[in-house]
């Protein structure tokens, strides 16, 4: 009776509805488009993959947030959120067109890498702008649910995207070479984009927020200045917030473990598991490892929600760092068949610890706070995959085999799990923003 109350509540929220359709939209272009990037960087019969190109591409994803990340919280606090959703859609559009090119010309240079940590940059904005909203359009007695029905139908939209374009490009590539068909992809990416920005139209401009007299503080004052701090401030604040805090690294740690193991993954399905001459099969492999990992996260999700009613976002979130840790080891033992299994057990962890720390810091922090918070917190958490991509780079073997690393990042997830015990992690005192400002 209280899941379909819940329910009842989510979908009788008109713009929490149209916030939806504009995420998953958005998310689902990006799994078309990074789907494009890695058959054309990891999976052309004409690169050679390693777990340093491997490792290079997460630091391309990557690096533009962590660069910009100050200033978007500075942002996201000052201006409307909606606009900002808008215009980065669009202007993310226009950058895919390049990108296209560039992949049909077959170029890997300068160009080639900006116009990609364009892309990837705004990415992140996007997401930080609507999950810093997210708390102003439903009530917090179903904000966990919320939030758990935002990211996973995201995560899910991804994958999607990501088959969709697997698909389209072995059908294309019967017609075309494979730079063309990427590039294609590519464009198809574009398109949704325009339509994602088309979609944030349906919001009201002030519904992501923040409030009209936090506006006009934005024109008089330097973004890059008010940026750094800014970022001190969301720092300051969160030294008040000790289970956000430790919820954050908790997530941190298990997006960069996950990532060592996704390299490790990576290079099994492209030189271990099938014959590095045919790479199509490595990323048929690789799809089907990417298909298990997206039910994991659905799975993490949907029982996140009601879990966390009887036992608690602080135990919920201990339980799962731990339980984590068994599916990492095992997969220094994976074979073709398991991997997609192990990745759907891990991930479905991962999606719930993600699950609750986001529902945790929505539900602790003021608004007026919130966009710097989660700028902090993406930094954070990028900060963390880049090390654990390099990590996993300098270690592993050239076909992914070897148990150092999934021995290591299980090692790190049972640690971790034990430090949040007792007073170290518990429920905040609530703190004013007048003290913190």
């Amino acid at each position: 009776m209280v899941k379909e109350r819940i329910r009842f509540d989510l979908f009788g929220h008109s713009h929490f509805v149209r916030l939806l359709t504009l995420r998953w939209t958005s998310q689902g272009m990006d799994g078309l488009y990074q789907s494009a990037l890695a058959s054309f960087v990891l999976f052309s019969p004409e690169r050679q993959a390693t777990a340093g190109a491997a490792a290079g591409a997460f630091a391309l994803m990557l690096l533009p947030y962590s660069l910009v990340g100050p200033f978007i919280g500075t942002i996201l606090d000052r201006f409307p959120r909606r606009q900002i959703v808008l215009a980065a859609n669009a202007i993310r559009a226009l950058d895919l067109l390049v990108v296209a090119y560039l992949l049909v010309k077959g170029s890997t240079g300068a160009i080639f890498v900006v116009t990609v940590l364009i892309a990837f940059g705004i990415n992140r904005l996007i997401l930080a702008g609507l999950s810093a909203g997210l708390p102003r359009l439903v009530e917090r007695e179903i904000l966990v649910a919320a939030n758990a029905l935002a990211v996973t139908g995201g995560t899910v939209a991804s994958v999607v995207g990501g088959a969709l374009g697997y698909f389209v490009r072995r059908i294309f590539e019967g017609f075309f070479i494979s730079d063309s068909a990427d590039g294609f992809l590519v464009l198809m990416a574009s398109f949704g984009y325009l339509i994602a920005a088309l979609l944030a139209l349906r919001l009201r401009r002030d519904s992501l927020g923040p409030n009209s007299h936090e506006l006009a503080v934005a024109h008089d004052r330097r973004v890059v200045v008010d940026g750094l701090i800014d970022l001190g401030s969301g720092i300051r604040y969160l030294r008040s917030k000790t289970d956000s805090s430790l919820a954050m690294i908790a997530v941190s740690i298990q997006r960069g473990g996950l990532t060592a193991l996704t390299v490790a993954a990576l290079l099994m399905e492209r030189n271990f598991f099938h014959d590095p001459k045919f790479p199509d099969r490595g990323l048929a492999g690789l799809a089907t490892v990417i298909t298990g990992a997206g039910i994991g996260v659905v799975v993490g999700a949907v029982i996140t929600p009601p879990i966390v009613q009887r036992l608690g976002r602080h135990r919920w979130l201990r339980i799962n760092m731990a339980f984590g840790a068994l599916p990492a080891l095992l997969i220094a033992w994976s074979s073709a068949l398991t991997l997609p299994l192990l990745a759907l057990w891990v991930s479905a962890c991962g999606q719930a610890v993600k699950v609750t720390c986001d529902a945790l810091v929505q539900h602790h922090v003021e608004d007026a706070f919130r966009g710097r918070v989660f700028a902090v917190y993406d930094v954070v958490v990028n900060v963390f995959i880049v090390i654990g991509a390099w990590l996993a780079a300098q270690i592993i073997a050239p076909t992914g085999r070897g148990a150092l690393v999934p021995v290591a990042v299980a090692l790190v997830f049972v640690g971790y799990s034990t430090l949040l015990t007792g007073r170290r992690f518990k429920p905040d005192l609530p703190t004013t923003s007048s003290t913190l400002r």
